[in-house]
């Protein structure tokens, strides 16, 4: 286990939780921010990739409100923070239960909705539990998750015919499908900016197809931009009639591969772990569990 690894309790000596502060200044955000998220690439994967796509996309990249962010500072140090791009979930770095609680009263004298949170599973319960009893809401755990980090990589046998192929213009109309077709098998609503989506992943070759001997697009998987030495693969995506026939852990090894050879320093990937399969696999291929995360629902 790496230092920086290191399961952070939620729970400890009560302390003073410092201030929070909140804006919807992204410049602002990443300049006070920025070293904090960096300082644990892995963990803070979510902060930094959708960090970089508002910077380098605008503020509308994942939706048509005006994302927010927010900072803990305490004895001059940032300690934690959040971002939430509505109508998205709330999510969280790491949290003591204390911390969990002054965001709670920070947020509900905001008074914004919340539809949810996601977290590592300790701060996301602990936030969780906080929001419950200052607010009411029930809340209902949605899913656990996994965070992975590859280790030696190791393609999947029996290899399946046919080949790699990173996605270009030609493919705006399936990708835009299988956007779609993703998200609605993941439980997510219907992205309303597929085709942005799309455009920034060709513009720097963020999504590999593994096609058929044929040259038909079977499988995809895709890359998040290269941020503090860290890239994530997401998403991969198989239509349900041709799964079981290896084409995910193909694609997935190429794309792994690739962002390595690219220079990366972690490649990693975010699982379900209520999909037994989907963790098998990504651990055949190599890649190792860092850190378990969860997410919460919120209702009145």
């Amino acid at each position: 286990m790496r230092p920086d690894d290191r399961p952070r309790a939620a729970t400890g000596r009560p302390r003073a939780a410092g201030t929070w502060h909140r804006t919807e200044d992204l410049d602002a955000f990443i300049a006070r921010a920025g070293d904090f998220l960096r300082s644990r690439p892995a963990h803070h994967t979510l902060a930094l990739t959708v960090t970089e796509g508002l910077r380098t996309r605008g503020p509308h990249a994942y939706g048509d409100e005006q994302p927010v962010f927010g900072l803990l500072e305490r004895e001059g140090a940032i300690r934690a923070a959040y971002f939430q791009t509505p109508p998205r979930r709330l999510q969280l770095t790491a949290l003591t239960t204390e911390e969990a609680d002054s965001l709670a009263a920070h947020l509900a004298e905001v008074g914004r909705p919340l539809p949810g949170v996601g977290a590592d599973r300790e701060a996301a319960a602990a936030f969780a539990e906080a929001w419950r009893a200052r607010t009411g809401a029930d809340v209902t755990l949605e899913e656990r998750q996994r965070l992975y980090r590859l280790g030696t990589l190791t393609v999947p046998e029996p290899v399946p015919e046919g080949r790699a192929r990173v996605a270009a213009e030609p493919d705006r109309s399936q990708l835009v499908c299988w956007h779609g077709e993703f998200a609605e098998a993941v439980g997510e609503r219907a992205p309303a900016n597929a085709d942005a989506w799309v455009d920034a992943r060709i513009a720097y070759g963020g999504v590999t197809f593994w096609e058929s001997p044929d040259g038909t697009p079977v499988s995809m998987a895709g890359v998040t931009p290269t941020v503090a030495g860290q890239v994530r693969v997401a998403p991969v995506y198989t239509p349900a009639h041709l799964r079981g026939r290896g084409y995910a852990g193909a694609v997935t090894a190429e794309v792994s591969r690739a962002a390595r050879e690219a220079g990366a320093d972690e490649v990693l990937l975010f699982t379900d772990l209520a999909n037994p399969t989907s963790n098998a696999l990504y651990q055949r291929i190599g890649y190792r569990p860092v850190a378990d995360f969860a997410v919460y629902g919120f209702s009145q």
